[in-house]
């Protein structure tokens, strides 16, 4: 793509406002020639659907650790909870806040 400058009526110099792209075509004297890059079809996508019992298993998992567990319920809620916060080991409790 290239800039053309367009002089203005009462200033002939261009400015950031005077300025149009002209397409990059065999009629612009800037044209940059491009091979077209092959097209190569993407034949891997496959879409699934996680269930609620994935999910439930990792809370469970969690639930092992006092720390994950403390951190997954305040996750859950919408507020913090500074007795749930106070209850996590020093080094998580910094991180969170």
């Amino acid at each position: 793509m290239t800039i053309a400058d367009k002089a203005g009526n009462i200033h002939k110099n261009a400015d950031g406002l005077s300025r149009w792209a002209l397409a990059n075509a065999c009629e612009n004297p800037a044209y940059l020639f491009f091979e077209a890059e092959p097209q190569i079809p993407i034949e891997g996508i496959k879409i699934t659907n996680i269930g609620t019992e994935l999910f439930e298993e990792v809370r469970e998992s969690y639930k092992q650790y006092k720390n994950f567990h403390i951190l997954t319920s305040l996750l859950d809620k919408d507020c913090k909870h500074t007795s749930l916060v106070n209850a996590l080991d020093e080094v998580w409790k910094n991180s969170y806040s």
